[in-house]
């Protein structure tokens, strides 16, 4: 039986965390342009199942930030911004099914199960090519990527990085995993 997590962080880390992400964005202009913190700040105040999901994001590694705002959904977009995909989050397989189907040497987790736990979602291909023209990204390691149904029902996933100046998509067997191959996040807010 599965325990009943409290998606609300105490108020003194909800503070230090908003303090952080302020500062991100700040520092980070060029991945939001037009875009204010204080209307952020002002959502996120008041979604504390959201800021729990951004700690998580933030504890491990992802480093997220503001990339956009869907003006349709009046959304506000995070992605995991870190240099490298997030520490916390590498040596896993693509999915249960992935993990589930190794006889031996089974990492710890998936990345579907721990985005799932975090309440987050994996980037898709077209968000990681988006994400990549913000920065360079994932120039020493590489992100699992929400794969489409077709490709995971062959035993495929794709992953993403960043060599040689250039963002390449590969796949691989879901089953595998590699310490470092993690992956990245996004949460709409």
């Amino acid at each position: 039986m599965m325990k009943n997590v409290i998606k609300e962080l105490p108020s003194e880390q909800r503070e230090k965390l908003l303090n952080l992400l302020s500062l991100r964005f700040e520092k980070n202009m060029n991945r939001h342009p037009g875009l204010t913190w204080a209307e952020i700040q002002e959502k996120l105040e008041v979604k504390p199942e959201k800021l729990w999901s951004l700690n998580e994001m933030e504890e491990t590694g992802g480093e997220p930030d503001v990339v956009g705002y869907d003006q349709d959904a009046k959304e506000y977009i995070f992605y995991d911004c870190s240099e490298e995909s997030p520490k916390g989050r590498r040596n896993v397989c693509y999915d249960r099914e992935g993990l589930d189907s190794r006889k031996e040497h089974k990492p710890e987790n998936s990345a579907i199960d721990m985005a799932t736990a975090m309440d987050i979602e994996l980037l898709t291909e077209e968000q990681y090519r988006e994400l990549q023209k913000l920065g360079s990204f994932d120039t020493k390691t590489s992100s699992w990527l929400k794969t489409p149904v077709e490709i995971r029902k062959h035993g495929g996933a794709l992953f993403g990085d960043r060599r040689y100046d250039h963002v390449f998509v590969y796949h691989n067997s879901a089953p595998s995993y590699y310490g470092v191959r993690g992956f990245r996040g996004m949460l709409r807010v």
